[in-house]
């Protein structure tokens, strides 16, 4: 391949959540690109985290790298203990002596969450454990990455998140420590772009639409290959993505030269398969967080004028 179609060779980024869904995807697709790529998680082989699904670890996700054509370097890592995180950055200081690429993808809290429960309501430790697992991972990982992420102009930091400013700002996400959870990245993004800049580095925030992730197929028991089934359970369905959509959209970002013109904004994968000219798997360009609000005003609104 030459340097076009791997505009990452030589670039080392960390995807801190890469188990499964997004950050897996945008880990195997940086990979695909060229990059060597760290990819951090709590569920390993020998070790199942808290949201409990064994099928999907970061070894698998650093052999779906290597697969792809990059480098994968599975890295067991808790983002809420500093001291690992620590260690995970001297190592890549050590191995690698930079980063370019820093993806805060730490989530794992959806099985805390229980919608339309007002504050009073919801479980207190488990509305903390969100904000902890949504907010406090991406500060530590932060702290200790940035330092080595800012060693050289042009570094990337992509925070991700669900929704975006446009759409998350005005709305109630039906849960309030899951809307903080959502919220706090898009500002993480803002203000991390204002004490990027003067290193010559960029932050944004990025968003996947309605994703079909390995947890969304189960909930709805469909596959990648029936997906729309679940359109009968959930009509909005009809515009999920697959995670591939993402993982290109945070590849494109890290590749692009002129990628400082989006430093502090909040951008979505449907907008940047735009931007970029890229596809889903199938073809299309799904675009969730232009959908949603028209078809919630007008559910007769069709789906294909926005793929």
């Amino acid at each position: 391949m030459n340097h076009q179609e791997r505009p990452l060779a030589g670039r080392v980024a960390l995807v801190a959540g890469a188990t499964r869904g997004a950050g897996r995807a945008i880990a195997v697709e940086l990979g695909r690109a060229g990059a060597t790529v760290y990819a951090t998680g709590r569920t390993t082989r020998d070790r199942v985290s808290e949201v409990g699904r064994s099928t999907e670890t970061i070894e698998g996700t650093a052999e779906l790298i290597d697969a792809a054509g990059g480098e994968g370097v599975a890295v067991p890592t808790d983002h809420l203990v500093p001291e690992q995180v620590r260690a995970l950055t001297e190592r890549i200081d050590a191995d690698h002596g930079r980063l370019d690429v820093l993806v805060n993808d730490i989530w794992g809290g959806d099985h805390l969450l229980t919608f339309d429960q007002k504050v009073w309501e919801a479980d207190l430790e488990n509305g903390l454990r969100m904000l902890r697992l949504g907010i406090e991972s991406h500060v530590i990982t932060t702290h200790f990455a940035v330092p080595l992420l800012i060693r050289r102009p042009g570094g990337l930091l992509i925070e991700m998140t669900d929704g975006t400013t446009e759409y998350n700002g005005p709305r109630y996400r039906e849960h309030f420590h899951y809307d903080l959870a959502k919220y706090a990245p898009l500002r993480m993004a803002f203000t991390l772009g204002e004490e990027l800049k003067e290193k010559g580095c960029t932050a944004v925030a990025l968003t996947p639409g309605f994703l079909r992730s390995e947890q969304m197929l189960e909930h709805f028991g469909v596959t990648e290959e029936n997906w729309r089934d679940g359109i009968r359970t959930e009509p909005s369905f009809v515009i999920a993505e697959s995670p591939l959509l993402v993982g290109r959209a945070a590849a494109a970002l890290a590749a692009d030269p002129e990628v400082h013109r989006f430093n502090g904004t909040s951008l979505s994968s449907g907008q940047l398969a735009r931007v970029y000219d890229f596809t889903d798997a199938d073809g299309s360009r799904p675009d969730a967080w232009r959908y949603i609000p028209e078809y919630l005003a007008n559910p007769e609104v069709d789906a294909a004028d926005y793929r």
